[in-house]
């Protein structure tokens, strides 16, 4: 089982679909509530226990959380509360971006509420006290998204990108946390600005590739 506050969560189902072809795949989009980065922490997690609910209907045996919000806010909480496996997108992908960095920069963007929880940050110097980092919200790429306006040449897109990442670029990251989902379908639009020497880190992929070694790992000890 696979949910997300919208769209953005396929971006992860279509890498779990490369990776796990054998498995079946049930995908929850919440789109008549999307976004969820903008909303209280309470609410996310009202949202997160309904979403989680639904999926558990379809006897499923592990959940992905393709969502930064939800992971970076509530996911302790709905672990606590589930006996079947939930697998959030903030670890994977933390693992991932220090792998990659050369610099010890190291960047992350998502929504207001994934930013404002400092996940990312918290666990990127557990890994590694000496990373530099600058996180920022960029609240309009979700709507973006949804709406279809994702194309690097998109004047739109491209305004609202510069906006954002201007000072990201400035500071001089090597490596790009997307931390939301919907992100990585900005990717082209998102490189052409950042350049090529910036290594971005798609969380919803980082995800799937962890889910898959998880249960691998779990059908090996179950013999």
């Amino acid at each position: 089982g696979v949910f997300d506050s919208g769209l953005g969560g396929l971006t992860a189902v279509r890498q779990m679909h490369r990776i796990m072809p054998n498995e079946n795949i049930i995908y929850f989009g919440d789109t008549g509530r999307v976004p969820y980065g903008s909303r209280s922490r309470k609410t996310v997690l009202q949202y997160a226990r309904q979403d989680v609910a639904f999926l558990k209907e379809h006897d499923i045996k592990a959940i992905v959380v393709a969502c930064g919000t939800v992971s970076s806010q509530v996911l302790g909480d709905i672990k606590r509360e589930n006996s079947i496996p939930i697998i959030g997108v903030v670890e994977p992908t933390c693992y991932a971006a220090m792998r990659h960095t050369k610099n010890n920069r190291v960047g992350i963007i998502g929504t207001m509420g994934t930013i404002r929880s400092g996940a990312y940050e918290a666990k990127l110097h557990t890994l590694d006290p000496s990373v530099h980092t600058l996180a920022r919200a960029c609240p309009l790429f979700v709507p973006l998204v949804e709406n279809g306006r994702f194309l690097p040449d998109d004047r739109v897109t491209q305004l609202v990108i510069e906006e954002y990442l201007t000072e990201m670029r400035d500071f001089g990251v090597d490596t790009l946390i997307l931390g939301c989902t919907h992100y990585p379908l900005l990717r082209d639009a998102i490189s052409q600005f950042m350049g090529d020497d910036v290594h971005l880190v798609d969380s919803g992929a980082e995800a799937a590739e962890y889910a898959h070694r998880f249960l691998v790992s779990a059908e090996q000890r179950q013999g």
